[in-house]
């Protein structure tokens, strides 16, 4: 929340964790300059900010008199530059800043407020963990930096809510979670448990003690606007990327359970689908944003997010994409690169195995995997996590399909497999990279072995000139056929069928001719090649040489033809008779 002056003037600089600077001509450096003694370019900016958030936050005042009570000066320090100044510090340091301007009279003061550093994570400047000792920054001491590292983070939701009781809890919202529960559980005798003897065997209260999972999942909306007002949920809606501010903005809290569906129903309002029309595979429509990619989405916040962090999830949704911020940032062992692969651990444990029980989530701290294999199989960018960093995860949804071919093949395939052997997120993972690719080394061997086994992938080249390509069935989908034969591996029968038709036509042909012939499929070397072999093999003749040869169907290939005639005429008229013989014979 932000400060006001009357506020600031009654600070403790040590107890409230409030740094005051003068800074009247704006002189307060920002990255200590080229001030050649270590101890006084940390006084800056920079060095206060870091300080700061490694003692779990505080405020940067720069304006006000250092001295007890703190009068306003007045500054112009980066007057005009705020939001200049709180792109260049998160750049710098990682640390997403507030920054903002007060006044008091015609004197402004400028506010720097700092986030706590998350749990087990240590801030530096100029490669130093800083911390505050009085009037000086000093290098953080072993003490001090080794309780940090070593800080392991409680999981919030089992814990118990003080002074709250069952009768606090939404009877709808906890019919609900049982019904689910014995859904996905296939148990229908929970429903009739009473509401107590539920949430007990869930582990949402213990000896009449309710635990914070239970008040955000199922409490009343009063008691969790009072208990965790940052438990909601933002959804703004801008009509363009380039929109500043929102169109509308609407908040949702409750008891999660009841919530969902009403958030889920207020983003598809704005939703639309495009349609998949091809003649070859079955029509159907691509919604822009997939229900369960927007609730997998929507559970994996509402699991994994730091509830001592004061800001509420914000869902950001424009025509063409959907941001998801979460306070906190990734749960410890997770990172952009690791986070389909690792096992996660979720901040809240018991409210995402909830979640998982009753079917929300698949498993206790996953979800991402669905998110991918959903987004990838309608023909969509990848889910992109690539704005997180240490205070909050953004997901970044498209839904701009970039190749609806790509979904209608990946579709056809699921569609022929029985549920227990349909394509899992690596394989659809590993198709979509080969769909823009021909870098092998970033493809699992095991995977690319399963998918040619089952053809779903060709391979082309040889040796260290190995690579893959989807199956014939995309490039028909797709409309690029000619693209498929581009990439086809020739074999001297395939040339010669389409050099036995071209004379078949023209009679003889040059050199030259057969180039045209095979534009963008073979080089001139490689058809000089296979022409040469057809000549030895005796199905071309030539007359003349260098430029002046020219080629005709040689005597042995049509004869070959014509045997080859009668042996299929023989074959139908075989098949011929032994209709009729068996329609006699019926």
């Amino acid at each position: 929340m932000r400060k006001t002056i009357e506020q600031l003037k009654s600070m403790r600089e040590t107890e409230d964790h409030v740094e005051f600077k003068k800074g009247e001509q704006g002189n307060v450096s920002y990255n200590g300059g080229n001030k050649a003694n270590p101890s006084d370019r940390r006084r800056c900016i920079l060095g206060y900010v870091t300080a700061l958030c490694n003692e779990r936050g505080g405020s940067l005042v720069i304006g006000m008199h250092d001295s007890y009570p703190h009068t306003v000066i007045g500054t112009k320090q980066s007057e005009g530059s705020i939001g200049l100044l709180m792109s260049k510090i998160y750049n710098d340091v990682g640390i997403r800043t507030d920054i903002y301007e007060l006044y008091e009279g015609n004197k402004r003061v400028l506010v720097i407020d700092v986030p706590s550093r998350p749990r087990g994570r240590i801030f530096k400047f100029e490669d130093v963990p800083l911390m505050r000792v009085g009037e000086e920054l000093k290098p953080m001491s072993d003490e001090v930096y080794l309780s940090i590292i070593q800080e392991q983070e409680p999981d919030f939701s089992e814990q118990f809510c003080e002074g709250v009781s069952i009768n606090e809890l939404d009877k709808e919202a906890i019919e609900i979670l049982k019904d689910k529960y014995a859904k996905k559980q296939k148990n229908p005798s929970f429903r009739s448990l009473d509401n107590y003897q539920a949430l007990s065997d869930l582990g949402l209260v213990f000896q009449g003690k309710v635990t914070n999972a239970a008040v955000i999942l199922v409490g009343k909306k009063d008691l969790i606007e009072s208990k965790y007002p940052q438990a909601k949920i933002s959804l703004e809606y801008r009509t363009g990327e380039s929109n500043i501010h929102f169109d509308a903005r609407e908040y949702f809290s409750g008891p999660y359970y009841i919530m969902i569906d009403k958030l889920w129903a207020a983003i598809n309002s704005r939703n639309g689908s495009v349609p998949v029309r091809n003649g070859i595979y079955k029509d159907y429509d691509i919604p822009l944003f997939n229900e369960d990619v927007i609730r997998e989405a929507l559970n994996n916040a509402i699991a994994h997010r730091a509830y001592d962090i004061q800001g509420e999830i914000v869902v950001k949704q424009y025509p063409t994409q959907m941001i998801f911020v979460n306070p906190g940032g990734f749960p410890h062992g997770v990172t952009i690169d690791n986070i389909l692969y690792v096992q996660s651990t979720p901040r809240n444990r018991l409210l995402a195995d909830v979640l998982s029980k009753t079917g929300l989530v698949e498993r206790s701290g996953q979800g991402v995997d669905n998110i991918y294999l959903d987004t990838l199989s309608e023909g969509k960018p990848a889910p992109d996590y690539s704005k997180t960093d240490d205070f909050c995860v953004t997901l970044i949804l498209s839904s701009k399909i970039e190749d609806a071919a790509f979904s209608q093949f990946i579709n056809s395939i699921q569609d022929s497999l029985p549920d227990d052997a349909k394509l899992n997120v690596y394989d659809i993972i590993t198709l979509n990279t080969i769909r823009q690719t021909k870098n092998r080394q970033s493809l699992d061997k095991k995977i690319v072995s399963k998918l040619l086994t089952a053809g779903y992938i060709e391979q082309r080249g040889r040796t260290s000139g190995t690579y893959y390509i989807l199956g014939k069935d995309y490039f028909e989908l797709s409309g690029k056929m000619s693209e498929y034969f581009t990439l086809t591996d020739w074999d001297e029968n395939q040339v010669l069928s389409i050099v036995a038709s071209f004379l078949k036509k023209n009679n003889t042909a040059k050199m030259g001719d057969f180039a045209n012939l095979f534009v963008g499929h073979l080089s001139r070397k490689q058809i000089r090649s296979y022409i040469a072999k057809l000549v030895e093999n005796g199905m071309l003749a030539y007359t003349g040489e260098g430029k002046m040869r020219t080629y005709t169907l040689s005597k042995r290939y049509e004869s070959e033809m014509v045997l080859i005639t009668k042996a299929v005429e023989i074959g139908l008229n075989e098949i011929s008779r032994q209709a009729k013989d068996q329609k006699k014979g019926q």
